[in-house]
């Protein structure tokens, strides 16, 4: 699948896989929910993207904590703990017999099931729908190496007041749309602007560039609360490179001298062209420090060291 940030390399595992429904478990052609169901009916509820690293679910407290604030966001009951959640997602793991590496989590949970097709939460007649879907799934080798090509989108990231970028909904159209255009444009991903038309975060991944030793991301007021760009911006703090959260334009990011989008899926990717301006042409030293101490990062979570 292309050469993007989500780009991965096909298994057919994932044929047979075994998804989790409301805690049950069935064969891939036979996990359905209800046309009734709030996510499918109108987007509403929450999610979480995790990665398996090493058999076990990388910085899965930092995910089950956002995804437990976003329920509560939207007086969403999840219904079960977070300890009963953990049990849920081992033990689809286990019955797929995914104990290594290469694996990705969908975990979706919505308002549950409606009486009728109407967003008043009050005609919800169901707990909360929770789905696993765990798929093999490894980033294409390249993914470390390739050099991106973003296209800055008219699509902004827009205000919480609006609906809160933070919050990682089933409601992605925005994000969409802007892929749409990217993807029509013939880029990788979309870079977006925030509504003052400072540089906000990408389509579906998170978007850091490098000038003179420091590494910049935008202010986080108009993007997901993103679990690897916390963590970039922890390790980047920890190794004693400058790291700031502050607003920034296109002429910053056209003048940089690297960039990278950072993800759960793929962890850090460097970027080679924004909107036709070449910022490199092979990944560069601060994207491959990154990179390394990430990894260190990611090992150390899932050994427990």
């Amino acid at each position: 699948m292309g050469k993007g940030t989500h780009s991965y390399v096909a298994d057919a595992r994932n044929d047979n896989v075994i998804i989790d429904v409301n805690g049950e478990h069935f064969a891939r052609p036979d996990a359905k929910v209800s046309v009734f169901d709030s996510g499918f009916m109108l987007g509403d509820g929450v999610w979480e993207g995790l990665r398996v690293h090493e058999g076990r679910i990388a910085f899965l407290s930092r995910h089950l904590e956002r995804l437990y604030r976003g329920a509560k966001a939207i007086a969403m009951d999840i219904g079960i703990s977070q300890e009963q959640m953990i049990d849920r997602l081992y033990g689809v793991l286990e019955a797929n017999g995914m104990n290594s590496d290469g694996v990705h989590i969908r975990l979706m949970v919505t308002r549950g099931i409606r009486s009728t097709p109407y967003q008043d939460p009050r005609v919800v007649i169901s707990p909360a729908t929770i789905v696993i879907i765990p798929e093999w799934k490894d980033p294409v080798p390249e993914t470390a190496t390739n050099m991106l090509n973003l296209f800055t989108v008219h699509v902004r990231r827009g205000y919480p007041d609006v609906q809160d970028p933070k919050l990682n909904s089933h409601s992605k159209l925005n994000c969409i749309t802007a892929c749409i255009q990217a993807t029509q444009a013939g880029a990788d991903e979309a870079l977006m602007l925030d509504p003052h038309g400072f540089v906000a975060t990408c389509n579906s991944t998170h978007f850091f560039i490098v000038k003179n030793g420091e590494v910049w991301t935008s202010s986080g007021d108009y993007c997901l609360d993103g679990i690897t760009r916390g963590m970039v911006i922890e390790i980047a703090r920890d190794a004693d490179i400058p790291v700031y959260e502050r607003n920034f334009s296109l002429i910053d990011v056209y003048g940089a001298d690297e960039a990278f989008t950072t993800g759960t899926f793929a962890g850090l990717a460097p970027v080679g062209t924004v909107d036709g301006r070449e910022i490199g042409i092979e990944r560069g030293p601060m994207v491959e420090r990154l990179q390394k101490l990430y990894l260190e990062r990611l090992h150390s979570d899932v050994s427990g060291a």
